[in-house]
């Protein structure tokens, strides 16, 4: 069992948590989550050359640049034996019942705040609509689990990736932890590669759990809940993900697996349970930036032209929805006065999709605007810089709307993005 009694009503709580033991090189540990760079293959091999031969998280997951490549399946089996050797190897040191307060120092040198403990895949569901505690902030695409679940349904362990957010205004639930941080043993403090800043670890003292329970329990207080968002109080959501939107649905598809196998018996496994990170959606360091999209192997002035008919798009900027549009040098700002969808992201993979199912192509989520314009300036390539998204809205958006269309938004630049460090158990 992964969360003790206080906290079951939360969702979230206290995990056997597992960190490279004392000695271990951790800037050459830590790595970026896996679904970042998938159109950059030379971040990863910077990557690699960096770590070498040293114990790292790298060893231990798929980045997705690779997910969908010749040799993947040989990847996993590699990722599966690394796992069980760094487990008889000694190379963790293992934390029962804990939770981790983490502190990142990013590259712009704010620091954002946040908590590391197990989510509840009973309270969490990602479907659209749903009214569960724990929800999916945007769409989620069923043909994107499969894979993950490949590289999950088998292995010892996980390590997470996933970002909860919880719109906690008073700042009633971490930050008075943070205050008391240096009362707390530190576990971490390194360096991470690759422009990531820092990251330091504080073990939470158990004396302050029932504080920090009754702080999630009064958050997701149903009349509160209530009378802020103006929704019935049976459908009270405490936790929005913010990022690993398709992590933690692969880690509920293999749990639901699992119970269609074992029934009942499931609900006592470590698979019923998620490693996640819990940051404030109002810590001053957490800034939300639009994802773009890059389309590849398309002739750029025909898309141009159908979606100019589709969407009655005209040039400029005005009034409706405005997007930047990239290719091959040339850089057009285009309007939709009548859009199809609330946002623009909405309104853009809308025709997105219809064009590519009838004309081929495929499109890659973008972090950042640098990015987005390199890659449009291949041949056969057009980009799309969208607006950015304000993070006040995410809360009323998702209780009120449902699901945000699929990457609307980022947490930061994909450098800021969460590095692996911390692992757990889930056979």
């Amino acid at each position: 069992m992964d969360m003790t009694e206080e906290f079951k009503a939360a969702g979230f709580g206290p995990a056997d948590i597992l960190i490279p033991k004392e000695g271990t090189v951790l800037e050459k540990w830590c790595v970026v989550a896996c679904d970042q760079y998938t159109s950059e293959p030379a971040y990863w091999e910077e990557t690699e050359r960096i770590v070498g031969d040293a114990p790292s998280a790298l060893r231990l997951i798929l980045p997705e640049l690779y997910l969908e490549q010749a040799g993947a399946e040989e990847r996993i089996g590699s990722i599966r034996q690394t796992m069980d050797r760094y487990l008889a190897e000694g190379v963790f040191a293992a934390l029962p019942q804990a939770l981790i307060l983490t502190r990142r120092t990013q590259a712009d040198g704010k620091v954002r705040t946040g908590l590391v403990g197990a989510v509840d895949l009973e309270r969490y569901d990602y479907a659209a609509g749903s009214a569960t505690l724990i929800r999916a902030t945007e769409g989620t695409v069923l043909e994107r689990i499969p894979p993950r679940v490949r590289v999950r349904e088998n292995a010892p362990l996980e390590l997470p990736h996933i970002m909860l957010l919880i719109d906690d205004k008073k700042r009633s639930v971490i930050e008075p932890l943070a205050e008391k941080r240096a009362q707390y043993q530190k576990l971490y403090d390194t360096e991470l590669i690759q422009n990531g800043g820092k990251i330091e670890g504080y073990l939470i003292d158990p004396a302050d759990y029932p504080a920090l329970a009754a702080a999630f329990g009064a958050l997701a207080d149903p009349e509160g809940f209530s009378k802020r968002y103006g929704k019935p109080s049976d459908e009270a959501l405490l936790f929005a993900v913010g990022d690993g939107n398709h992590s933690l649905a692969t880690a509920k598809a293999c749990y639901e697996a699992l119970k269609r196998e074992q029934g009942g018996r499931a609900k006592d496994s470590p698979a019923r349970y998620a490693l996640a990170e819990v940051v404030n959606l109002h810590d001053p360091a957490l800034e939300f930036e639009a994802i773009h999209r890059v389309v590849f192997g398309v002739d750029p002035a025909h898309l141009l032209s159908e979606l100019e008919q589709a969407l009655g798009a005209v040039p400029g900027r005005g009034e409706g929805q405005s997007f930047t549009c990239l290719y091959q040098g040339n850089r057009r700002a285009l309007t939709v006065p009548h859009p199809q969808a609330n946002l623009a992201v909405g309104t853009l993979q809308g025709f997105l999709d219809g064009y590519l199912a009838a004309f081929g192509g495929r499109v890659d989520y973008i972090h950042g605007a640098e990015a987005a314009e390199r890659l449009s300036e291949e041949p056969g390539c057009i980009g799309f810089l969208l607006p950015d998204m304000g993070k006040e809205e995410l809360f009323p958006t998702v209780i009120l709307d449902g699901a945000l269309p699929r990457k609307t938004f980022s947490m930061g630049h994909a450098w800021d993005k969460r590095y692996y460090l911390e692992a757990r158990r889930i056979r």
